[in-house]
């Protein structure tokens, strides 16, 4: 069994910055690509960004040049640094990672953490 769990969501106001924290704990071997989702409501889920275990990133195009996503690989953690939050950032943000265990590789999803700009 191996688990993600996010943290660091809030309530922030435009032009203001929060950073999101997620950890993968449980039966790890190694994690492949981490990551960050997010869905606002009444629409689909998107990738906001990702990065793999050589620390390669790639961007959804309305983050780029704003968040910032890093990674711990020693503590299974990956971080999303957001700067000048938008109004369209508002969303229940997930965080992703693909981990193998001894015998299987897992796509493992956080419970997600709501994100919320609001003036």
């Amino acid at each position: 069994q191996v688990h993600v769990v996010e943290s660091g969501g809030g309530l922030v106001q435009p032009g203001g910055s929060l950073r999101l924290s997620c950890a993968a704990s449980g039966s790890i071997f190694s994690i492949n690509t981490m990551g960050w989702y997010r869905q606002a409501p009444g629409k689909q889920r998107e990738l906001v960004a990702t990065i793999t275990s050589v620390l390669s990133e790639n961007y959804a195009d309305s983050v780029k040049g704003r968040f910032t996503i890093s990674r711990d690989n020693a503590k299974n953690t990956v971080y999303l640094q957001m700067n000048s939050l938008k109004f369209e950032d508002t969303a229940v943000y997930y965080c992703y990672a693909s981990i193998w265990t001894d015998t299987d590789l897992l796509d493992a999803w956080g419970q997600g953490t709501q994100v919320t700009v609001s003036s």
